[in-house]
């Protein structure tokens, strides 16, 4: 697991040291990501501490999201400024996604029971 860290750091590390050297207006992570993507088609796939490693780290996922939450405290004035459309629009959309939800789980149960 160590090992399949350190493969994955590295590939960061590389992608910010390209970033730096050339200038680019992509973020490291991204490059060290492409970076990733390609060593792995040319090896024809990840290997089993690799496979094992990705899997824990997105099993933990949400965890990786603190740290963006935390920035969005920089913006907290325009944040502010727009708090009513941000309202609404969250609003209207769990709502929407709310009815769609029970929409469905209703068409499905009267499917169901008409094929019993």
């Amino acid at each position: 697991m160590i090992a399949a860290l350190a493969t994955l750091l590295a590939f960061q590390l590389a992608g910010e040291a390209l970033r730096a050297a050339l200038h680019l207006p992509v973020p490291g992570p991204v490059i060290g990501m492409a970076l990733l993507l390609v060593w792995l088609v040319i090896r024809r796939g990840p290997g089993e501490p690799l496979r094992h490693t990705s899997g824990t780290l997105l099993q933990n996922l949400s965890l990786m999201f603190v740290p963006a939450g935390t920035g969005v405290m920089l913006h907290m004035g325009r944040l502010a400024d727009e708090a009513w459309p941000i309202a609404i629009a969250l609003v209207a959309s769990t709502v929407l996604g709310i009815v769609a939800a029970g929409l469905t789980l209703h068409r499905l149960t009267r499917h169901q029971e008409d094929a019993q």
